[in-house]
């Protein structure tokens, strides 16, 4: 095993790594920029160093700086988590050229996977079917970009090629408003990856967004751990995942799977990645993109299975096999992820910053909480805006959904405001409750009045008007309990 793992990464996800790590018996080294000096996983990391300001371009992006700590700190090897440098071939190549394990593929399968463009290929080569898009492996011009679209057609996607979470997406319905979309979805690009080349994708509508999660070793096994329907996105950020998909029968499941697997193994694919597919109304579905990184929603996967995927990422790194056959694997029960996000649902998801002044998680049977965030912990601009991730399993379905109501009806943030009630609102619906639903359904088909809720000031007037009179009760009851002749501090004793 490991000697000491540096987590290059912050939040819940350098959390998530620490505590497996500390599970494993492996000691663990955090970084932090200036404005996480009191951050979660630096408290709970055996040791810390600073890599610079707040951006993350001048901190968590500067590999220069990271590999600078592994070898001060002795650390031999890294975990990237998702996000910043996870996917990045240069930094994988960087950490092997220094002899540190880089806990996740190889840099030949970044490049592989990790570029977008270059995965469309690869996937269709190994027999998958492909969205409609720009194929090849170049990095195509605006202008270039721009001349092809028309013969994909419109409406269609604008992708940023060296990531992933919706950064750098951008939703294009004519030619006219092409040349702007590009330009921010490439800036965008560059500042989340570092990176800002981009691809186009046409875009299926009335399509659900389903991923199976992989893990192969260094010895030829590759196998799935089952599908996880993430079709509840807004913007292309996934809201709400869950493990399985209510639309996943166990044919198209053996089907979706077999072709993921085989996709990973045409480029000889290690450790944890995740194949992405839509698949229509029609049941047919299309390779979109794999995710050769931890995902976000890995835990509503590792509820269903009983498989820890952060352990196994480490021990496949380690040189270990893979200690599941594909029969090994079996879904028990129902798992549900929500993201909780310090934003205003009621004023456009405008993001809201500030200090957490007070925070009380759920628990309870089926609850699982994951989170960087504690009382006190400033939510900066700087970084992602997700708080929290709860995560829900039952025995069925219904069951899931239930505790995850409860679960979010506990959960108690103040200092800053939450999408708490987006999501409260989201899993009553009919609709979600039902299954039926699609990529488009938060933004087309569900309502959440983007304004001021209802009758608050009415609310916040009966509230005042509520104290006003407890207040005038008490002084009235101290009046009559000192002409009884029993002292206010006595009255106190009695009762």
């Amino acid at each position: 095993m490991f000697n000491k793992i540096l987590i290059a990464n912050r939040g819940e996800i350098a959390v998530r790594i620490i505590r497996a790590c500390h599970e494993l018996g492996v000691g663990t080294v955090a970084v932090y920029s200036d404005v996480d000096r009191t951050a979660l996983h630096v408290r709970h990391a055996d040791e810390a160093y600073y890599i610079g300001p707040a951006p993350a371009r001048d901190s968590y992006l500067r590999i220069d700086r990271l590999l600078s700590v592994a070898k001060q700190s002795g650390a031999d090897a890294i975990h990237p988590g998702y996000g910043f440098l996870a996917e990045r071939e240069d930094f994988a190549q960087a950490c092997a050229d220094e002899g540190i394990t880089f806990i996740g593929p190889s840099p030949h399968a970044i490049s592989k996977m990790g570029d977008k463009a270059v995965a469309r290929a690869t996937a269709q080569k190994a027999g998958v079917s492909v969205v409609p898009g720009t194929e090849g492996e170049a990095d195509l011009t605006d202008e270039e970009l721009i001349a092809v679209a028309p013969k994909i057609g419109f409406p269609l996607l604008i992708k940023a090629s060296a990531g992933g979470g919706g950064k750098g997406q951008r939703e294009v319905h004519n030619l006219e408003e092409m040349p702007a979309l590009l330009t921010s979805a490439r800036r965008e690009a560059e500042s989340s990856f570092g990176d800002g080349a981009v691809y186009l994708e046409k875009l299926v509508e009335g399509a659900r967004h389903i991923e199976f999660q992989l893990l192969g070793d260094h010895h030829g096994n590759i196998i799935h751990l089952g599908e996880r329907e993430c079709s509840l996105q807004r913007r292309r950020q996934k809201l709400v995942e869950e493990s399985p998909s209510p639309v996943v029968d166990e044919t198209l499941r053996a089907r979706m799977g077999e072709m993921a697997v085989r996709a990973a193994q045409s480029i000889n694919y290690t450790n944890a990645g995740t194949i992405e597919y839509l698949l229509d109304k029609h049941g047919n579905f299309y390779f979109l993109e794999m995710n050769t990184r931890l995902q976000v929603e890995h835990p509503v996967t590792e509820r269903v299975t009983g498989i820890d995927i952060v352990k196994e990422q480490i021990r496949i790194a380690r040189g270990r096999r893979l200690r599941y056959s594909q029969e090994d694997v079996q879904q028990r029960g129902w798992a549900i992820e929500c993201r909780i996000n310090a934003e205003d649902p009621f004023q456009g998801f405008m993001p809201s910053t500030g200090v957490v002044t007070r925070i009380n998680f759920p628990t309870g049977p089926g609850v699982r909480i994951e989170s960087g965030v504690y009382e006190g912990f400033e939510i900066t601009p700087y970084y992602d805006s997700m708080i929290a991730k709860v995560i829900c399993w039952g025995d069925t379905r219904a069951e899931a959904v239930m505790r995850m109501r409860r679960a979010l009806s506990e959960f108690r943030v103040m200092g800053v405001k939450t999408n708490i009630p987006f999501h409260l609102q989201l899993i009553g619906s009919l609709r979600f409750q039902a299954g039926t639903f699609d990529t488009r359904f938060v933004e087309d088909r569900f309502a959440l009045e983007e304004q001021e809720p209802p009758h608050r000031d009415i609310a916040a007037i009966a509230a005042t008007l509520v104290e006003h009179q407890r207040g005038q009760q008490t002084t009235s009851h101290i009046e009559r309990r000192e002409r009884w002749g029993m002292s206010r501090w006595k009255w106190g004793l009695r009762n």
